[in-house]
């Protein structure tokens, strides 16, 4: 049954890999943005625009507040699978 059904998805290989590609390009972006060491640099680079002026201290309280519930979520993600990739 499985060559069966193998060649009669056949067409649909290109959607399937296509899917593939797509939910890898989206785990490496996941693991990306909630990568501690990238977080940690957007946090020195938002306390240099404070610093520089080009925001406002509440615009600085938001972004910053964000920023620490990505690390967060990091910290709780790598306690929890071991490999702090999946939040």
């Amino acid at each position: 049954m499985g060559l069966i059904s193998e060649v009669l998805l056949l067409p649909f290989a290109p959607v399937r890999g296509s899917a593939w590609a797509i939910r890898q390009v989206l785990q490496e972006a996941e693991r990306i943005y909630y990568d501690p060491a990238t977080v940690r640099a957007e946090l020195a680079r938002l306390e240099e625009r404070l610093e520089a002026g080009e925001i406002t201290e509440e615009e600085f309280d938001r972004l910053e507040d964000e920023l620490l519930d990505r690390l967060e979520i990091a910290s709780r993600g790598s306690a929890g699978t071991g490999n702090g990739t999946t939040p």
